[in-house]
């Protein structure tokens, strides 16, 4: 099995990445000293098991098993035990080891995690594998937690000094970023920065007068500057 470890002490990492080493069966793929590098390497990769510290700083492990779609595998591994009811209301959680760890329960723990990979291809083996990861999803970080965004959804961006709002179909997310740093993750063909604190979904257009475009109920300025690109985009009779 492919594994990651996700711990903010560098010590305990090591501590997981030696024991998987002598299981012979685990292949410790990264490690990550917080949950949101961890994040970012799922968006692109998949693995089949995770060790995860719950206590991190910024984002714990019980936020960062909320902000996956579909998790894989998780072993908790921490220095506190009162967490271990809450643990097993998650599916995905496989076992809890408590620091430090003893080599003897770390294999039962792994044994556990092979008893249910073997029991989950025995059920999906004749099934479709279900995409964990789309190009049309965001993740955005609000209140310590990464929320995931639709990006077709996404109707209008506006910026409001160190923070951008961002409009969609079912609801509006207040974010701390930049409007530069957003577009930079918007497929280009769909969106379109109009005014130095706009970028509008060009598909959801009403009307366009003078220098204003009609977003849904919103209107929004566009620039002299930026207005010739709009119009290059525009299916015109």
């Amino acid at each position: 099995m492919n594994c990651i470890i996700i711990d903010d002490e560098e010590t305990a990492r090591a501590i997981i990445k030696q024991m998987c080493s002598l299981t012979g069966d685990l292949t410790v793929l990264e490690e990550f000293p917080n949950a949101i590098q961890a994040m970012k390497y799922l968006n692109q990769n998949e693995v089949d098991l995770i060790f995860l510290d719950i206590h991190m700083p910024e984002f714990t492990g019980f936020d960062f098993i909320q902000s996956l779609k579909n998790p894989p595998k998780i072993i908790l591994t921490t220095s506190d035990s009162k967490f271990a009811i809450d643990a097993f209301e998650y599916d995905c959680i496989i076992d809890y080891l408590v620091k430090p760890v003893l080599p003897a329960r770390f294999e039962k723990a792994v044994l556990k995690a092979k008893k249910t990979e073997l029991k989950q291809e025995a059920v999906t083996d004749s099934e479709p594998k279900e995409q964990t990861t789309s190009d049309n999803d965001l993740y955005v970080n609000i209140d310590r937690r990464l929320i995931k965004i639709d990006i077709p959804s996404i109707y209008l961006i506006e910026a409001k000094g160190d923070y951008i709002n961002i409009k969609t179909q079912t609801k509006n997310y207040t974010v701390h970023s930049t409007l530069k740093k957003i577009e930079e993750k918007l497929p280009a063909d769909l969106f379109l920065k109009v005014h130095r604190s706009y970028i509008i979904n060009i598909g959801e257009i009403v009307d366009i007068e003078d220098n204003s475009v009609l977003i849904k109920k919103d209107v929004v300025p566009v620039s002299r500057s930026n207005r010739p690109e709009l119009m290059n985009r525009l299916n015109l009779l």
